[in-house]
């Protein structure tokens, strides 16, 4: 999927005016029905079918909350199979609905911006249950996987639940992350997919806990493996592809702790320092074809990386540096390529400097607990979006060594330090 682009100057970008408000609208039964039969043909290719757990309590005209684990573009073609024909407002990132916005709307999508506190947004969640009666469908996530694991929850999402006080609906899939995970620039494998939705919170139950309880009770249906689950159903993974790109994930090498180096190619995994190869087998494994294999399981891998990181910036000597191309948006219409400049992560935020001295901005590391990073982001790059309600900077590394998943990790590092 692509996104619209213009190039227009940082000076005449900052004339536009941004986007205004507008509350959730129903969703057209009609468009609800055209993606319910487009779903079907791609659903029917995986061989995706369901169960549904206690659902038997939620009416078909009671308003819920559903959340559901994001693992790929397909994800909500499964909830339209699940949902359908209930009526439902999906929380959507706002560049979702560049070039688009007006059909956006009519679907029932409610814009938010990643990992950016938005205030507006609960209003608009209560607007869609209370004013018009529909249920709401949350990805809490905010962001697919990288590894295959659970990502973050935000600890504002129990007071939601609470304040909703409206039926709590889980969704979760099996298959999906093995079909398109992220990393490998959107080539989709041979994988059956499944899912189960599970009626998890009565408003009784609402009412009787507190928003810490509900949490936990959230992150428990938040955990997960997709890497494990393949091994342990002996799911195969026979394209020759799979390893393409998965050094956006393992962007670190075990052997000589090199950084930037390794290289997804086929079906291995090659430092470029050290000349050492892994091999990602058709059940999710990885291998060292010469020496140890230091991690055959990706999520260790990755955690790793995650506790080498969480070092380097206790010992104050995290720091990323790189040139990037600058995207913007601040309104609907399209995304504005400005320039260039340079993106620098520390221990103290994010700052932004380009479009010849014009831009200067920086962002403290407390204002969110995790970070809007992607790989392939609409087919133009791997990108760090940082900004505020108002306005969002897309930064593409120009540079092929990869930091996109560091520099999440990296932030969710530093959140937590300063919350401790």
């Amino acid at each position: 999927m692509k996104i619209k682009t213009k190039e227009l100057a940082y000076s005449e970008v900052l004339k536009l005016k941004p986007k205004k408000h507008k509350k959730p609208l129903k969703p057209l039964f009609l468009l609800a029905l055209v993606i319910r039969v487009l779903s079907f043909f791609e659903l029917l290719g995986v061989k995706f079918f369901y169960k549904k757990t206690g659902m038997e309590r939620l009416s078909k005209k009671e308003p819920c909350l559903i959340l559901m684990n994001h693992s790929s573009f397909i994800d909500l073609k499964i909830a339209s199979a699940l949902l359908f024909p209930r009526k439902y407002n999906i929380v959507m990132t706002s560049d979702g609905f560049v070039g688009k916005n007006l059909l956006m709307r009519l679907v029932g999508c409610i814009p938010t911006q990643k990992f950016i506190s938005d205030s507006l947004l609960v209003r608009d969640i209560f607007h869609a249950v209370k004013k018009n009666g529909c249920s709401v469908l949350m990805y809490p996530e905010a962001s697919y996987s990288f590894d295959g694991t659970a990502t973050p929850l935000p600890e504002s999402l129990g007071k939601l639940v609470k304040k909703l006080a409206i039926p709590v609906v889980m969704i979760r899939t099996e298959g999906a992350f093995a079909y398109d995970p992220l990393y490998n620039n959107l080539q989709k494998r041979k994988v059956k997919i499944s899912a189960e939705i599970e009626y998890i919170l009565s408003p009784e139950d609402i009412t009787t806990k507190s928003f810490e309880e509900i949490n936990d009770t959230l992150k428990a249906q938040f955990r997960f493996d997709n890497f494990r689950w393949q091994q342990e159903n002996g799911v195969k993974i026979t394209e020759s592809f799979r390893a393409d790109c998965l050094n956006r994930v393992l962007y670190k090498c075990p052997n000589c702790l090199s950084e930037g180096e390794t290289e997804g190619k086929g079906i291995t995994l090659t430092c470029k320092n050290c000349g050492k190869v892994y091999t990602l087998t058709e059940d999710g494994f990885m291998r060292a074809e010469n020496g140890e294999t230091e991690f055959s399981h990706i999520p260790d891998w990755y955690a790793w990386q995650r506790e080498c990181v969480r070092k380097e910036i206790s010992s104050g000597g995290y720091k990323i540096e790189r040139e990037v191309d600058i995207y913007m948006m601040i309104d609907t219409k399209c995304v504005y390529k400005v320039g260039d400049g340079v993106l620098t992560h520390t221990k103290d935020g994010f700052s932004l400097v380009g479009c010849d001295g014009q831009l200067k901005y920086t962002q403290a590391p407390e204002l969110s607990y995790s970070l809007y990073s992607d790989f392939y982001w609409y087919e133009i790059g791997d990108v760090i979006s940082i900004g505020t309600p108002k306005v969002l900077y897309y930064c593409i590394p120009k540079t092929k060594r990869d930091i996109v998943a560091k520099a999440r990790i990296a932030a969710e590092e530093i959140y937590k330090l300063l919350q401790k």
